[in-house]
């Protein structure tokens, strides 16, 4: 097939414009399909025409998810972690039409954990010299930038994570530079990037906790509770000495059961009526 063929999509029958193709690993897809995967997809090149099918089913039937979905908490700013706490069920999106967007609707069995990221950037100030050069200030001087990044990473089959920023790009703190780690985040340093926004700084760090909080505990509420170990007395020693024998009973009168503690009348085998263990 030559390069400047027809191309038809495997999924609709469309024909496929000269820079519409979607490339899949054995197959074609057009732009309007592939809008169709989930935004949290990024190995379409690598996809199989099956793995897509499978894919487009699974979004179809996510659309009744949506329209079932409750919010009963909402965190984030642009782009939102939306929570149904009675279905346990959640999404991220930036939409506000859901029914058109089809985010995708998860349980909360399926949040894994929640990674907090700052990337720091930086940039220097310059002064003028008696030259009218650029010089750079005695000791330099610099102004900061910070971005908030939330991953929370999901078990689905077709993505492991939602990854998104929380500060809507670059927060500028001035020459204020927001040396203090908060607690659960990881900060990353660079160079390059200006006016004072430290208080949506700690807008976003106090958003982000919360948002960890939540998947946290829909991690917690999720994992199942490990059963009791079953019983399994100590063995006999110096400080926990076996318990003494019980008299042999007579045929007939009644005594109390070593093991189970019931007032009992062995039965002719000499076990215990209640229990059935061997007592005589």
């Amino acid at each position: 097939m030559g390069l400047f063929d027809k191309k038809y999509c495997d999924f609709c029958g469309n024909k496929i414009g000269l820079l519409g193709n979607k490339k899949l690993e054995d197959g074609n897809m057009c732009k309007e399909c592939a809008s169709k995967l989930s935004p949290w997809f990024s190995e379409r090149r690598h996809s199989t025409k099956a793995d897509i099918g499978a894919q487009l089913n699974y979004r179809e039937q996510n659309r009744s998810a949506v329209a079932a979905f409750h919010a009963s908490r909402t965190l984030g700013r642009g782009t939102k972690l939306l929570i149904d706490d009675s279905a346990r069920k959640f999404m991220v999106t930036n939409a506000s039409d859901l029914e058109k967007a089809n985010p995708d609707v998860l349980d909360f069995s399926q949040a894994t954990g929640c990674n907090l990221d700052i990337q720091e950037s930086r940039n220097e100030l310059k002064t003028k010299n008696a030259d009218g050069q650029s010089v750079s200030y005695n000791p330099p001087r610099y102004e900061y930038s910070y971005c908030f990044t939330v991953t929370i990473h999901v078990n689905n089959p077709y993505f492991d994570e939602i990854k998104f920023t929380i500060s809507n790009g670059y927060i500028r703190t001035g020459e204020q530079q927001m040396t203090a780690t908060p607690s659960g985040w990881n900060i990353h340093t660079t160079g390059v990037m200006n006016s004072l926004h430290q208080k949506e700084y700690y807008e976003c760090v106090n958003l982000g906790n919360e948002i960890k909080e939540a998947i946290d505990n829909m991690k917690r509420s999720a994992a199942p509770v490990a059963p009791a170990p079953a019983y399994n007395p100590a063995p006999a020693s110096a400080y926990n000495p076996a318990p003494a024998p019980a008299p042999a009973p007579t045929a007939g009168s009644e005594v109390v059961c070593p093991y189970c503690g019931a007032k009992t009348t062995p039965d002719a085998s000499g076990c215990c009526e209640y229990c059935c263990a061997k007592i005589r």
